[in-house]
């Protein structure tokens, strides 16, 4: 009896296998290879070249004599052809292939450089502006679509948001070449700031060599052997390599058994016929995925941020910085305040989710623009005092609207863009998304001078502040959470209808279908 009672077990001690089903599996480390990838191909959005115009047009308008209207079509004019590189981005993409489309953005913006750089009168220089402007339009479009489609999905945000750092550092950049150059005769200093940005388009297209094609478009072109080495090398585990190249097969109708190293595809994997299942005959998924893509690049410009970066130092004049060096000076914090900010999101888009982020942020952005107007009000209803408490309110705010800017709504369009849209519309669809932030960045960098003459610098920023509130409820009621999800996957998320606080029951659908891939995965 006493050795049946030893040999039994302890009731408090649990079964081996329930122990082993209760500890939380591990996080895959990060893959390296994917990072490099990103990186590289993210680079490319360093030529966005704003900052180096907010200083540099100071000593153009100095040394050209030329008007406030003809400064804002010089600053302004960049967006519509870069209107017309991201939409032609999108077909040469689908034509070429992501990565020489990467290189042939870098030669461009080269060009245009050079041209900015060593412009001998005003023509000359606008045309340089319009070159350039077509690589912009080329690099914000197709450095997204590249890293979203070559990141597994457990650092898809992470690694999506590089873009956005690296337009933050070239940002940063552009202020300090202001800043270093300002001193230096106006012949001469404006020219040095456009030149330097000739520099990193050669080191890109070099290093652009060295990364693979886009897994996605491998398929497409009905290149699976290629697809399935890229995947091998940039997937977390040899099952989710297999996984994804089934889920993009899928997606591109191609059997799942097929496993030749290069099949046969339609036409239709080459672009054709895209446009028309984007505008003219969409379905109910791809409708909603077209306007949450167009509407959140609408916010994200209409918002105010390029009054900002490329009108900073008209803003610290108009609060009381009246010297050029510590109007540039403070454009510095700005670059730095815009980059630590993205810094942060990155880390926070793959553990916190999409949709808190840009809410927080759209939020922070509101209440930034209307105490920054409240503040720019009542200096201007006091011209003849010295308001110390504003001018450092005016400022304070203005780092406080980037900073809220960067970590949510200015990284989020680019990385939410990139991945909803179903892998054949994907980058004609971002494409369009691109071309509407460069549309409305147009607009807004081209008016902002004439806005503030009309309705004072105050009333333009409670203007933007009532854009940013209407964004604010856009992004509430529209757009579904897609932490977690796959590629392949977005459709059927934009299937369902649009509902508030949807966050919550796309959360609890990521943790079932955590499962369902386990399985899936068990299964490969």
């Amino acid at each position: 009896m006493d050795d049946q009672k030893a040999k039994a077990p302890a009731i408090s001690d649990p079964p081996p296998n329930q122990t082993l089903a209760l500890e939380k599996p591990k996080k895959p480390p990060r893959n390296k290879y994917a990072l490099a990838c990103a990186t590289l191909a993210s680079m490319i959005s360093i030529l966005s070249d704003g900052a180096v115009m907010s200083g540099a047009s100071v000593f153009i308008q100095k040394y050209l004599k030329i008007n406030d209207t003809q400064v804002e079509i010089l600053a302004g004019i960049i967006n519509p052809f870069a209107l017309v590189g991201s939409i032609a981005a999108g077909r040469t993409s689908d034509w070429i292939g992501r990565r020489y489309t990467i290189i042939f953005a870098a030669a461009i913006f080269l060009a245009g450089a050079l041209l900015m750089g060593l412009a001998p009168n005003y023509a000359i220089l606008m045309v340089g502006r319009l070159v350039a402007g077509v690589g912009i339009g080329y690099a914000l479009m197709i450095a997204p679509v590249y890293t979203a489609e070559i990141a597994p999905t457990s650092s898809r945000g992470f690694l999506t948001s590089f873009p956005e750092v690296f337009i933050n550092v070239g940002i940063l950049l552009g202020y300090v070449s202001n800043l270093a150059f300002a001193k230096l005769p106006d012949h001469l200093n404006w020219r040095i700031m456009f030149c330097v940005g000739a520099v990193p388009p050669i080191f890109v297209a070099i290093a652009i060599l060295a990364m693979p094609e886009s897994p996605r478009w491998l398929v497409m072109q009905g290149r699976l052997g290629e697809a399935e080495r890229v995947l091998a090398k940039t997937s977390d585990t040899p099952e989710e390599a297999q996984l994804r190249l089934l889920e993009i097969k899928e997606a591109a109708g191609i059997p799942e058994n097929c496993n030749d190293e290069v099949v046969a595809v339609s036409k239709k994997n080459h672009g054709e016929g895209v446009w028309k299942d984007l505008l003219l005959r969409p379905t109910p998924s791809v409708r909603r995925i077209l306007i949450a893509a167009i509407g959140l690049q609408f916010f994200q410009q209409a918002s105010g941020i390029d009054s900002v970066v490329l009108y900073s130092p008209r803003v610290f004049e108009k609060a009381g910085l009246k010297s050029d060096s510590n109007s540039l000076g403070a454009t510095v914090a700005v670059g730095f305040m815009k980059t630590a900010a993205i810094l942060v999101a990155t880390f926070l888009l793959d553990r916190v989710g999409r949709r808190p982020l840009l809410l927080s942020s759209a939020g922070g952005m509101v209440i930034s623009l209307v105490i920054l107007a409240s503040s720019l009000s009542v200096i201007e209803h006091h011209p003849h005092e010295k308001l110390t408490w504003a001018a450092a309110m005016s400022i304070s705010t203005v780092l406080t609207f980037v900073g809220s800017f960067s970590i949510g709504l200015g990284p989020i369009a680019w990385v939410y863009t990139s991945e909803i849209f179903p892998l054949r519309l994907r980058a004609q669809g971002a494409s369009l998304g691109t071309a509407t932030n460069r549309i409305v960045s147009g607009v807004i960098s081209m008016t902002f001078i004439s806005l503030y003459k009309t309705i004072t610098i105050a009333g333009s920023y409670f203007f933007y502040a009532g854009i940013a509130a209407a964004g604010w409820l856009f992004f509430y009621f529209f757009l579904p959470e897609t932490r977690g999800r796959s590629l392949e996957d977005m459709e059927v998320l934009f299937g369902k209808k649009p509902e508030g606080g949807e966050e919550e029951k796309v959360e609890a659908e990521v943790v079932h279908r955590g499962g369902e891939d386990s399985n899936a995965k068990t299964e490969v």
